[in-house]
């Protein structure tokens, strides 16, 4: 591996964490914002030099923009506010109970103009200085805090975001408990037989595979370290696998989305790898 690209996966596994919380945040969504930041890194994969200035805002502008156009893929960015014109507030980032907890709700952030998400999420969950927040915006100094302004007060005074409705059916719960009381029963020759020939795998952060032949290896390295122990949860409304370690059952540490056809797995995203997705994703038990 060549200099170039040593120093951009050292800056990529440095930042990822940071970048999937602000692109949870922005698009409203865990499992969504890693899809983000996945498009994001492809895309600096392709423009990165050594040359860059400011390597970390400029990744961060790119997972910016990616954030964007998710957001206009799925229909619910209708303009993005430039606010270049705004006249300049007192920084709210100097008084300490100005500043609006962002920690615990993605959807409460949604309310936001993408703007004053961006900059709120910047300062207040990330903490990035205003100066840095508009280097990665593209925007103004004066744009930013009064985006943040604007943006603490609206979630000060939103009343409470309620929760994401549950989408699933009895059949794919009771999938799921089979799937996961053959994985604790560490009956892992049934779960390969249930897979599709043309199966798909996402380990998240590390790797993707396909085919029923090439994913059947999954289960062997599952098989090879027994501190695993897996419960049927909810995430964001779906149905997933929460899996804990033996040794401390209640702590959730990573989930496993399960997507069936005909009665078959036909895919598989397993966040073991991206442990970081937990910070922006709140799990309960089935």
């Amino acid at each position: 591996m060549d200099a170039d690209l040593t120093a951009l996966n050292g800056l990529i596994e440095k930042l990822r964490p940071r970048l999937h919380r602000y692109c949870a945040r922005m698009v409203g969504s865990a499992f969504d914002g890693e899809d983000v930041v996945q498009e994001a890194l492809a895309n600096a994969a392709s423009a990165w030099s050594a040359t860059i200035e400011s390597p970390e805002s400029w990744l961060f502008r790119i997972a910016h923009n990616a954030a964007l156009d998710a957001l206009r893929r799925r229909k619910r960015l209708s303009a993005f506010e430039a606010d270049a014109e705004l006249a300049a507030f007192a920084d709210p980032a100097a008084i300490a109970d100005a500043r609006v907890s962002v920690e615990t709700s993605l959807a409460a952030l949604q309310a936001l103009t993408p703007v004053e998400r961006a900059s709120v999420v910047l300062a207040d969950v990330l903490g990035y200085a205003n100066e840095e927040a508009a280097q990665i915006l593209s925007i103004s100094v004066a744009a930013v805090k009064a985006a943040i302004h604007r943006g603490r007060k609206r979630l000060h005074d939103a009343p409470p975001a309620s929760a994401t409705p549950a989408s699933y059916s009895l059949e794919e719960r009771d999938r799921l408990r089979a799937y996961a009381d053959r994985f604790n029963a560490r009956d892992f020759d049934a779960l390969r037989d249930l897979l599709a020939e043309d199966v798909r795998l996402d380990l998240v952060n590390r790797r993707q595979l396909s085919s029923k032949k090439d994913v059947a290896i999954y289960f062997t390295r599952y098989s090879e370290i027994p501190d695993w122990r897996v419960n049927v949860g909810l995430a964001e409304g779906f149905p997933v696998l929460l899996f804990s370690n033996v040794a401390d059952p209640s702590h959730v540490r990573f989930v496993v989305r399960i997507g069936w056809r005909g009665g078959r797995i036909a895919g598989i995203r397993d966040f073991h790898y991206a442990q970081y997705v937990m910070d922006s994703l709140p799990v309960s038990v089935l």
